[in-house]
Order: C-alpha cells, then structure tokens, then sequence
C-alpha cells in the first residue's frame, strides 16, 4: 500500500484544534477553530475525493478518538463523502492503552508500530492514509514509511499551538508531486520525501 499522510495546516505550521473552538485546548490553546471559517466548496470537494481514494486509514490515538466522536457517530455516514469512506473501509489506531475501540472495523496497533506498519504496506494494495496525527505522521517519516504528504495550507497565522513540525527534528528533501489552489486561498502540496536535504557550502570568496 501507498501510505499518504494529509494535514490541515496554517500557514506558519499549526495543526491543533482546527476544526472548533473546544476541539484540542491542550496546553492551553485558545484559538480553535481557524480553518472551518475558510473551507469552501472546491476545498472540501477535493478533500471529499482524498478520502475516497483511501483503501484504509491510519490514526494516532488522540485523532482517533476526535474522529469516532464526530464522524462515527453520524447517523447516516454513507451520504457523506468523508464520514462514508470513514465507516466501510479498515481503520487502524496506534495505541498501547486501547483495548476496545469504540468505532466499528477498527484494529489496535501496539509494540513495534514501524514493523506493523511495514507489514500492512507490504500486505495490501491502495492508499493508507494518516490524517492528523502529527506525532505519528513524524516517527513514519523517521522510519522512511511515508510515499507522500499532502498539506491543505489555510491562509491564516495562528500564533501559537502545535506544529506539524517542530523546532528541532529530523530533516528532508521533497519533491513536489502536484499544487492546487482554490477560490478561498487554502492551498494544497503533495510532497514525495526525497532523502536527505542539500546544504549551501561555505561562501567563497572569488
């Protein structure tokens, strides 16, 4: 399987509570909310076929439980293009502390994620795909498991909360897969890793 991560982003790199005001107030987030105001129709009709396109989907717990309590929880999820998807295909939770997922067609992932990981790529055809989930979006990526990145990109800084990416990590060479713009501003980036970055050299004189 191809694993795909996608990630609603702000401009400057935040991905926590986008989707309401009380969605993620850890560490004590205040701005919550700030992409569902710029989500448009053309935005939301190309996310709608992302989602169609997964053969299954892989969470971080934290994304997990937002994701059962909002789309498993609708009452008819095969009129949605987002929540439908969601209900039919194979989900998979990293956890060590999950031991009955509370959203039908849901497996627990514990121990060696990157080994587990391994074996579902290895074991089936299509697209995994990884929404949210940023701590386990960044151990994939350490790993070399992840075949491309997409980034929605809202116009909009937030100014404070949790980055995909944080100050210090590990680094990496993309290369750009395909760019799309919509009416409203947001934006998306579909990255392929590449290895490892080139640096600059030492100025010399001439």
């Amino acid at each position: 399987m191809k694993l795909t991560t996608v990630t609603n982003i702000s401009v400057d790199g935040v991905m926590q509570g986008l989707g309401g005001a009380d969605e993620d107030t850890r560490g004590g987030f205040e701005r919550g909310g700030w992409a569902l105001p710029l989500f448009e129709g053309e935005a939301e009709a190309y996310l709608g076929e992302v989602y169609g396109r997964a053969g299954a989907f892989l969470f971080g717990r934290w994304t997990y439980e937002v994701f059962a309590g909002s789309w498993g929880v609708l009452p008819d999820p095969d009129d949605n293009p987002i929540a439908g998807p969601l209900h039919r295909r194979p989900k998979y939770v990293v956890s060590n502390t999950l031991t009955e997922p509370r959203w039908a067609g849901t497996r627990v992932l514990s121990g060696d994620v990157a080994a587990a990981v391994r074996e579902l790529k290895a074991g089936g055809d299509g697209e995994l795909q990884v929404h949210g989930s940023g701590r386990l979006v960044r151990a994939l990526l350490a790993a070399g498991l992840v075949d491309e990145i997409t980034l929605f990109t809202y116009p909009v800084v937030v100014g404070q909360g949790t980055r995909l990416f944080p100050d210090r990590g590990p680094d990496a060479a993309l290369d750009l897969a395909d760019l799309r713009a919509f009416p409203g501003g947001i934006t998306v980036q579909v990255y392929r890793p590449a290895g490892r970055p080139r640096y600059a050299g030492p100025a010399r004189a001439s």
